[in-house]
């Protein structure tokens, strides 16, 4: 099963994966919005935000499924366990119950004999 460690990450301000790069390179590049970036940013932030809470809550959900599914192998696992020596113990006990038999009736004859 995978494992996955927690990691802190920053919702805003929103930065591009390459920011760092660019600035480094000297590259500066404008671009032209039309309508004016604020009121595109008014209109996606919200939605860039809800995208990622519910990325969250979307993580936290399969952890906890794979964290359940990890306890019922372990489960299934141990009930097998425990059904392989329930069942040598019945054996056993059926065994001796049936030599028990055998030496009655071994004696019996014996006792018939002499």
């Amino acid at each position: 099963m995978a494992k996955k460690q927690p990691a802190e990450e920053a919702l805003l301000p929103i930065t591009t994966p390459n920011q760092g790069a660019d600035e480094q390179a000297g590259a500066t590049v404008e671009y032209i919005y039309e309508p004016d970036p604020e009121q595109i940013m008014e209109v996606l932030l919200p939605l860039h935000l809800n995208v990622q809470v519910y990325h969250a809550m979307i993580e936290v959900a399969a952890g906890e499924h794979a964290a359940r599914m990890a306890a019922m192998d372990n489960a299934t696992n141990a009930c097998g366990d425990i059904i392989k020596e329930l069942t040598q113990l019945y054996n056993k006990a059926r065994q001796a119950a049936i030599t028990g038999d055998l030496m009655d009736i071994v004696g019996g004859a014996e006792a018939l004999k002499g």
